[in-house]
């Protein structure tokens, strides 16, 4: 499986997907996903942050036909759950708080099943309930970089 997205690998993020910008989530492309695939559960978290890893955005239950996520929205049919701040939504990176270069890393998981769970549910809720039903993953790291 395969995630791409305006930036590469390793690439710096557009300041438009960062509080500094729009704050808006930047559009993704998701490729080669396995047949048996329910469902899927995107994570984006800054790897660098304290408390590690800090979650800017989870979205789980997102259809297995999908096929790209548009730039700005909730994937059609996804149930977003709580980021750290206990909030709902895209929470771009942030390099304001922070000085030097942090890791954002846009994870997707394809599950085989749908997640009973509501949409106020933690991280690590949704990962404890894929758990054993994850059958790929795919993942693009850009990163966000201050001089503040």
């Amino acid at each position: 499986m395969k995630l791409r997205s305006i930036f590469e690998q390793q690439e710096e993020i557009p300041i438009k997907y960062t509080c500094l910008g729009q704050n808006i989530s930047p559009h993704l492309h998701i490729e080669s996903v396995p047949e048996q695939t329910q469902s899927f559960v995107l994570l984006i978290e800054d790897v660098d942050a304290e408390p590690i890893p800090w979650r800017h955005w989870h979205v789980f239950n997102i259809p297995a036909s999908t096929t790209s996520i548009q730039e700005g929205q909730v994937p059609q049919g996804g149930v977003e759950g709580l980021c750290n701040n206990h909030t709902f939504g895209y929470e771009g990176p942030c390099p304001k708080y922070f000085k030097g270069t942090h890791h954002y890393r846009f994870r997707l998981y394809a599950v085989d099943t749908l997640l009973a769970l509501p949409p106020a549910s933690e991280p690590e809720e949704v990962l404890q309930q894929m758990d054993g039903h994850v059958l790929a993953v795919a993942e693009l790291m850009g990163t966000c970089t201050s001089d503040k």
